[in-house]
């Protein structure tokens, strides 16, 4: 039942796939009620007929960056006619991975207005836009990082009053060498735990010393992290700061999950 499901015993809101690591149909077996599916290149945007059998058993929501040809709405815009009329989206600049040089020289700004203008009901990514994001009144989708709590809470005493969606790669584990092997590295990548690494430092289950301990403090900055109930009072401090939704990243598969 969902009220007992693990998800839910964690406090998860929304799961997050991405479609490079995992058959994104598989989300119809999990228990929540939004599947967010991330955008990792034009080459694993899922089929539009899983797109329609996903959303008939939970809401879906395709990351879609406006920057990018085929999703720009000032542009080539044919990859947002393919999408069924059920999905939702979640309008992002666009990670540089995954854009040409041409494309990470188009504006932002006037491309989120103009997506928005036939979305009105899409998310925005905050990531490296923040103040456009927020200009934009839409649902904000903030990714967690350690000064998430005292952010929500400016954003709410300031008068904000829109939806603030938080999405948070999750570990549901108190196996710390599973923690590293999971979230290790992309910690890692974050600006002030790279700096507080030592150089040259494995990132995984075999980092020591120093390395692991900067790697496992910023696990749970970066992360959602631990037993589900752990979990559980750290979602339920997002929302006491000023979260409408969390959304996890399954960081070591689906099968946690779906129990």
């Amino acid at each position: 039942m969902l009220t007992s499901s693990t998800v839910t015993r964690a406090g998860l809101d929304a799961i997050a796939l991405k479609p490079a690591e995992c058959d994104v149909s598989e989300g119809a077996s999990l228990p929540v009620e939004t599947i967010a599916i991330d955008y990792e290149g034009r080459d694993h945007l899922p089929a539009r007929e899983t797109l329609v059998a996903l959303s008939r058993e939970t809401d879906v929501l395709v990351t879609t960056p406006v920057r990018a040809d085929g999703f720009d709405p000032l542009g080539d815009d044919s990859l947002t006619a393919e999408l069924p009329d059920a999905v939702g989206r979640v309008l992002v600049a666009g990670h540089p991975a995954y854009l040409t040089a041409e494309e990470r020289e188009r504006a932002v700004a006037p491309r989120l207005g103009a997506a928005l203008e036939t979305e009105p009901d899409a998310w925005v990514g905050t990531e490296s836009v923040e103040r456009i994001a927020m200009a934009t009144g839409a649902t904000q989708y903030e990714l967690l990082s350690r000064t998430t709590d005292r952010d929500l809470r400016a954003l709410r005493a300031a008068g904000f009053d829109g939806d603030v969606s938080v999405y948070a790669p999750t570990v549901l584990t108190e196996d710390r060498d599973a923690v590293l092997d999971a979230v290790g590295a992309y910690v890692a990548r974050r600006r002030p735990v790279a700096r507080a690494l030592p150089e040259g430092a494995p990132t995984d289950a075999s980092a020591t010393g120093r390395a692991r301990e900067v790697l496992l403090e910023a696990a749970t900055d970066y992360a959602l992290v631990g037993a589900p109930d752990e979990v559980r009072a750290q979602t339920d401090a997002l929302r006491e700061a000023g979260a409408t939704t969390i959304v996890g990243y399954p960081a070591r598969g689906l099968e946690p999950f779906l129990e």
